[in-house]
């Protein structure tokens, strides 16, 4: 899946995580960096249902060449990403992942050592480790949400770490946009395709 592909036509991408690790908010992210590399139309959106820390949770991003009007959930998604490897499984998290399609997931494995089997490529990163080696804690948790727009980054190259720069410095204030940046930075140098 090439820049160019997405940008003639939609992408959609479905995020697993678990309540309280970020994926809605990342979500959200993605779009703007998506939209600072020139994608006219994005959109983000939660799935909510009886949410609480630790419960399976997803989040949608939207990404095209032209407006989105479309609203409901990603069902067909093309990319797939995963905060929480264990979710690969209990959450059937890659269902209806277009053929050629990205799982993206957080994990200090090779992605043939997943043992995902069909017609997707997988990526894997240690996000993880990256936010423990910046820093990227929060009441004591590594904050693995936004090391994985690295990684996003690095397996699709629809967006830029430029760009992802950028979307988390209007995001958050300029000490946590450094920080989250550095943990993405370096997810994206450590991500295995």
């Amino acid at each position: 899946m090439s820049t160019e592909t997405l940008k003639d036509g939609m992408c959609e991408i479905r995020w697993h995580g678990r309540g309280g690790q970020g994926a809605i908010s990342s979500a959200k992210i993605l779009a703007a960096a998506a939209y600072l590399a020139g994608f006219k139309g994005v959109t983000s959106a939660p799935n909510f249902g009886a949410e609480r820390r630790g419960a399976p949770v997803t989040a949608l991003t939207r990404l095209a060449a032209e407006e989105i009007r479309i609203y409901s959930q990603v069902e067909t998604p093309d990319v797939v990403v995963v905060l929480d490897d264990t979710l690969l499984r209990t959450a059937n998290a890659t269902a209806g992942l277009k053929p050629g399609g990205w799982v993206i997931v957080n994990s200090c494995k090779n992605p043939k050592d997943l043992g995902l089997k069909g017609d997707f490529q997988v990526a894997t990163a240690d996000a993880t480790g990256a936010a423990v080696d910046v820093d990227l804690i929060v009441s004591g948790v590594p904050m693995i949400n936004t090391p994985m727009l690295g990684a996003i980054a690095k397996a699709t190259g629809f967006v830029s770490l430029d760009e992802i720069k950028e979307a988390l410095s209007d995001a958050f204030s300029p000490k946590a946009a450094h920080k989250n940046f550095e943990a993405a930075k370096l997810t994206y140098q450590r991500t295995k395709l």
